[in-house]
């Protein structure tokens, strides 16, 4: 492809059985406004269910197929910037929908502030469906970087003195980013780790030197579908994924764990009764229900702080990753 023809970004989607939400993420981007041309590219991991044909409904699209062993996390997503086309690569889970036209120009929109901003997190807002407490964690995660008329820059100096600000600094979520390319292919490219690689992606960026940014007018709809159980083995996955890339976690006593729950709970409650969103009957259902999602989550995450790390069997046997695999 000659550098006339050359588009300015690739959307790299990674699948597998990515049916529910493929579509209407292919018709999104067909609608976006930037100044420049769009490679779009799928790179699937063995999909069963409708997510080859629904690609092929879209004939410009780049389809790259790898065998469910294939995948990796890190691994995937630097053949994803192998197999690109454009300067940069932005990334999008099969489950997360820009919300606008103007998502992508908004994700690529900080490059333009400087050289050294090599990477940047769009914004997720959960489904209407999400639960209450997977609703306000993302709600309150993503209202933590700043404020939604500005564009916040991250990187490492002399206020970054303990590991809790390098955790937040370096805080990074792959499910809707863009990064340079030549950036990935020859200065930091993803690790292949078994879970986490986004937090340890943005990590090595500011050990690097470099500054990351947050974009949150770049919006997508994102929040896993999941049920109690898959939500507690989620959180299984990412605290010991966390631990497994080095990050301090300690082990959690049952005496924390109950503290936790009972004050998400309290908070969840406060929360839901104010939330004009919800109807009252709907209210009722959750005050009621939602509370098992904080015991869940509480009781998966001191699990995951106790699990040796050596120990694969026990690992996998709490694993929402490792129960989907074929």
């Amino acid at each position: 492809m000659s550098d006339v023809n050359k588009p300015l970004v690739t959307v790299a989607i990674l699948t597998y059985n990515g049916e529910t939400y493929l579509r209407q993420i292919l018709q999104q981007l067909q609608i976006q406004k930037v100044d420049g041309d769009v490679e779009v590219l799928v790179i699937d991991s063995g999909s069963t269910d409708d997510t080859l044909r629904i690609v092929r409904e879209f004939p410009d699209v780049k389809l790259h197929q790898i065998s469910n062993q294939e995948f990796g996390h890190g691994r995937t997503r630097n053949l994803a910037a192998q197999l690109a086309s454009g300067d940069f690569v932005a990334y999008l889970t099969h489950d997360a929908v820009p919300a606008t036209e103007k998502w992508l120009k908004e994700l690529l929109a900080p490059f333009a502030i400087s050289d050294r901003i090599v990477a940047v997190m769009g914004k997720q807002v959960p489904r209407a469906g999400a639960f209450p407490l997977q609703k306000y964690e993302i709600n309150g995660v993503f209202n933590g970087f700043g404020p939604d008329f500005g564009t916040s820059l991250f990187y490492l100096d002399d206020f970054v003195q303990d590991e809790g600000v390098l955790g937040a600094i370096s805080f990074y979520s792959d499910v809707n980013s863009a990064a340079r390319r030549h950036f990935l292919l020859n200065v930091v490219a993803y690790r292949d780790v078994r879970y986490a690689e986004d937090q340890l992606f943005g990590r090595d960026v500011v050990q690097a030197g470099y500054i990351k940014a947050y974009a949150p007018r770049a919006i997508v709809e994102h929040s896993n579908d999941l049920d109690r159980t898959e939500y507690g083995r989620r959180i299984f996955d990412e605290t010991v994924g966390l631990r497994e890339i080095g990050t301090a976690i300690p082990v959690m006593s049952r005496r924390s764990q109950a503290k936790l729950a009972l004050r998400g709970i309290a908070g969840d409650s406060v929360r839901i009764i104010q939330d004009r969103s919800i109807g009252w009957k709907r209210k009722l259902f959750w005050l009621i229900v939602n509370p098992a999602y904080q015991l869940t989550k509480w009781s998966s995450y001191r699990r995951s702080t106790l699990v040796p790390l050596h120990d694969m069997e026990a690992i996998n046997a709490g694993s929402l990753e490792h129960s989907r695999k074929r």
